[in-house]
């Protein structure tokens, strides 16, 4: 399944078994850090509540009593206190807006800092079923989807809500048989709202799961441009991506075309309503029940009455769209973190560098084994190379030292400590990795090298660039040290971008080395200017080497060959060599291949 197809499929499944009231009152929660500026914004809203009711009774009051009786004056200052009302009213409902919309904005900015923090803590095991594409959706795109909720739509929410208290005791106080004419409709709107809640639910869930294929489906093809050129398959990747564009417009389509019918159906009640009051309210004024004053007035309450509940409609269906959204938040926020450290947990100080393997199994997925049986010792500043076919599990034995993935059997111990009973943070810290593909990140060169070694002097940095021999490129920058680099470090060729992650490496001062394929993307002439550079780093230190160029670990002090998930050879060199196993006719067939490609 492809990967945009598959994230509407796992956001399908995901979703269908959210509560959809638990995440309501896990969203109002976010606002629980805002309580006075929000009982503010709560006072506001009743100014402007009683403003909205006193109007209508005060033009029934100039017409009932002012323009009957022909009072001028009296007209006038009706009309000064209608214009109070309403300036007051006006000013209270903008300070409110802007009140509520502030606390929206600390609330999206919460959010998203709690979804980086919890990307933060999550195992690597999480990423490796998940698009990148996806989970910045989540947090760009659904977290957006809270803005107009937070920011406009609970201000109306709750102004439409006093508003229609104050209308109904209004209402209730001039004449009580037509107030309840006019609520007559009011279960029939209750009832339309209902049936197009569940309807507006399900199709704002689609949208939220469609966006998040679509972005996972840019992100892609964004970063393989260059393979999608050099391939020719420029033409078949736009109609892969069209196919997750048209399913995220037939979802947007299909939730504007019920939030469309639902609008009208809203304004058919309020019609029908606003004809209920004249019918039933003409008949009183004939047979002298109710002056005309009061009619004018119900008929604008009507109309106010209505009005907040369209503008609730409309905010349902934002709540609708914000609760999808907010269902794919706390999705992630909801994922099970890394296990934190042992409450008996030992900071590893002063290692030594010694690494242990005993009879360690390891599975991804439980029962579907990786690793069976690995057995090896690595003495401080020894340096061990792990070779063997793609898929053997090499650089699953090398993840497991810092413990980015846990030992599903056996025992791993570093400076004779099992990895589980030593914290995450200082045991990392005494390990520096190099992969094959090294990120670099925004910012400048000398930021980059400096990245596992905060605070580190400039003249650090050089002599840490000068090891790797990356200082004579660095120099001929435009900027030097200075020089910043473009999104992954894309205006530094591949090789420049491995030297540069050795300078990191050895700016940092391990205890313990991990390289993860780190020469295969140098070119034969680089990898052998930095072997004099890599030797001064690998020397002291406990190194795990893994490499597919076998002249690159030759002077190993240990070479372990793994195949399927087990070490099937061990020795030196020299001695797989007169061994004549797997070892010996991998480095004859890559020997005889450099001989080939010399010839």
């Amino acid at each position: 399944m492809r990967g945009g197809s598959a994230e509407v499929a796992r956001g399908g499944k995901e979703n269908k078994t959210k509560n959809t009231s638990g995440t309501l009152r896990r969203l109002l929660g976010e606002l629980s850090p805002f309580g006075s500026q929000l009982l503010l914004a709560l006072a506001l809203l009743i100014v402007g509540a009683v403003g909205t009711a006193l109007g209508p009774y005060l033009i029934s009051r100039a017409i009932d009593i002012n323009i009957a009786a022909r009072d001028a004056g009296g007209l006038a200052v009706t009309m000064g206190l209608l214009a109070l009302v309403y300036g007051l009213s006006a000013v209270a409902s903008r300070a409110q807006t802007y009140q509520v919309g502030a606390v929206g904005q600390r609330v999206l900015l919460n959010m998203r800092a709690k979804l980086l923090a919890a990307f933060q803590r999550l195992p690597l095991g999480f990423f490796d079923s998940r698009s990148v594409g996806d989970l910045m959706s989540r947090i760009i795109s659904d977290v957006e989807t809270l803005n107009q909720l937070l920011s406009q739509g609970i201000t109306q929410l709750l102004g439409s809500l006093f508003g229609l208290i104050g209308i109904i005791v209004a209402m209730l106080l001039l004449d009580v048989k037509l107030a309840l004419v006019s609520f007559i409709l009011v279960p029939v709107m209750l009832l339309t709202t209902s049936y197009f809640s569940g309807l507006t639910r399900k199709a704002f869930r689609l949208t939220r799961v469609t966006v998040g294929a679509v972005t996972a489906e840019l992100q892609e093809e964004i970063t393989g441009v260059r393979q999608a050129q050099a391939f020719g398959r420029g033409e078949e990747n736009i109609l892969r991506f069209q196919e997750s564009n048209a399913a995220n417009r037939d979802a947007n389509v299909q939730a504007v075309a019920i939030t469309s019918a639902f609008a009208p159906a809203i304004d058919i009640i309020s019609t029908l309503g606003t004809a209920l009051v004249i019918g039933y309210g003409g008949f009183l004024v004939f047979g002298g029940n109710l002056t005309v004053g009061l009619l004018a007035a119900f008929l604008i309450y009507v109309q106010q009455f209505f009005r907040p509940l369209q503008l609730a409609a409309q905010v349902y269906t934002q709540l609708q769209s914000a609760l999808a959204g907010a269902e794919r938040i706390y999705a992630i926020l909801d994922e099970t973190p890394e296990a934190p450290d042992a409450p008996s947990a030992q900071v590893l100080t002063n290692s030594q560098g010694r690494v242990e393997f005993e009879g360690v199994d390891f599975a991804y997925v439980p029962g579907k084994p990786v690793l069976r049986g690995i057995d090896f010792t690595i003495e401080p500043g020894m340096t061990v190379a792990l070779v063997g076919p793609t898929g053997a599990g090499k650089t699953s034995i090398a993840n497991l030292i810092p413990r980015f993935y846990e030992v599903s059997g056996g025992a791993l111990k570093v400076d004779g400590v099992d990895v589980r009973e030593l914290t995450r943070a200082s045991l990392r810290s005494a390990i520096a990795i190099v992969p094959q593909e090294s990120f670099l990140f925004s910012g400048s060169v000398a930021d980059n090298i400096a990245y596992g070694q905060a605070g580190a002097e400039r003249a650090e940095v050089e002599a840490a660039a000068r090891a790797a021999s990356a200082h004579d490129f660095i120099t001929a920058l435009p900027q030097g040290y200075d020089t910043l680099l473009s999104e992954g470090g894309s205006n530094l060729s591949q090789g420049q971008r491995q030297l540069v992650a050795f300078a990191r490496a050895i700016l940092a001062d391990p205890r313990i080395l991990i390289l993860d394929e780190a020469t295969s993307n140098v070119d034969t002439r680089t990898e052998r200017t930095i072997q004099d550079a890599l030797a001064v780093l690998l020397r002291g230190r406990s190194s795990v080497v893994i490499a597919h160029r076998l002249s690159t670990i030759v002077s190993a002090d240990l070479i372990l060959v793994i195949e399927a998930g087990q070490i099937k050879e061990r020795g030196s060199h020299k001695e797989l060599l007169q061994q004549g196993g797997l070892y010996a006719d991998l480095y004859s067939k890559q020997f005889r291949g450099q001989e080939e490609s010399a010839a």
